[in-house]
């Protein structure tokens, strides 16, 4: 065997090859300039469909993303081949800053946040009056999670055929929500989902809902052009099936906005909200906080809020809705 000194400047000094290549690695990333903006439609196993100049793309997020996922409603860039042929394949290679995030938790103490759609500004509480029964528990957990979000609310009653609407609107009436209230002969001759559509004008709508609750049902008669399977109520347990499993984005008739499908709820953990932030969304009571101590939860004896109230500078109601939305944030859905 043929040793060398520390200079060796033999001719027949072998070099092993780079089987990676002799190129030196950089930190610097490509820009990808060319790349063209997409809507993301749907994610499906790690496939997501993306809407870009009016055609679908089918595309797989870039390595140099890394962590970070795209969902449904996510502004992307995208590169590689955009003709949305058969068996064609984009890379998203960018998220685009998010004007939203609306997000949930398995639970209260689950420390995973799921992210349910980005770039919302509208949060559809759909519920049914009867069949399965409301949950008044899970409708607060949601309109705490939209008010967090920032989006706003919109409370969309279904099935008024089954059960009368008035002690679930009265026990909202003080929050201020708007309502749509539906059945399904209105749903079938187009007249409740011409009320909800003009709700829905110019905006980027999520709808989330326990299952059965006729969720599907009513986007269908939104995008009659886009139907979705739909199932049935448990006489048994009195819970719907879970028929849709991946949320879904559907343009309105005329581009006049944007609906979300997701699938249903059975429930809605709020362990990624702040206390602090829900009173953000009753700007009335805001001012009354000013004499409270400091790290005051609102829902605690010495709350200056009782005795501002209590003075005529706010509703009453108020103040207790305030309240029973944090006791939602602390209590499990259902409870």
């Amino acid at each position: 065997m043929r040793r060398y000194g520390k200079n060796p400047d033999e001719d027949d000094v072998r070099v092993r090859p780079n089987r990676k290549g002799n190129r030196p690695r950089t930190n610097i990333r490509p820009k990808h300039e060319d790349a063209r903006e997409g809507l993301v439609l749907t994610v499906d196993r790690g496939r997501l469909t993306c809407l870009i100049d009016g055609r679908t793309v089918t595309a797989m997020k870039a390595r140099e993303l890394g962590r970070k996922s795209a969902v449904v409603g996510d502004r992307v860039a995208v590169v590689g081949d955009l003709t949305g042929a058969k068996d064609t394949l984009a890379r998203i290679v960018r998220v685009e800053p998010r004007s939203s995030t609306l997000r949930r938790t398995a639970d209260d103490d689950d420390p995973y946040e799921r992210v349910v759609v980005a770039n919302a500004d509208q949060l559809a509480i759909v519920t049914a009056l009867a069949d399965p029964e409301p949950r008044p528990r899970l409708i607060d957990r949601c309109l705490v999670a939209a008010y967090d979000a920032g989006l706003d609310p919109l409370l969309v009653l279904t099935k008024s055929d089954l059960a009368p609407p008035d002690a679930l609107l009265e026990s909202y009436g003080a929050l201020g929500v708007p309502y749509v209230v539906t059945n399904r002969e209105e749903l079938a001759d187009g007249g409740a989902a011409e009320r909800v559509r003009e709700q829905l004008t110019g905006r980027m709508t999520a709808f989330v809902g326990h299952s059965g609750v006729g969720k599907t049902t009513l986007v269908n008669a939104l995008v009659p052009e886009r139907r979705r399977a739909t199932g049935h109520v448990n006489a048994v347990t009195g819970r719907g099936r879970h028929t849709t499993t991946s949320a879904l984005a559907l343009p309105l008739p005329g581009d006049t906005g944007w609906v979300i499908d997701t699938p249903g709820v059975r429930s809605f953990g709020l362990a990624h909200v702040d206390p602090s932030r829900v009173i953000h969304a009753f700007p009335d009571l805001v001012p009354g906080t000013e004499g409270c101590p400091r790290a005051c939860s609102h829902d605690e004896p010495d709350c200056a809020l009782d005795a501002w109230v209590a003075e005529g500078h706010a509703d009453p109601a108020r103040l207790y809705s305030l309240r029973r939305l944090l006791a939602t944030r602390e209590r499990r859905e259902g409870d």
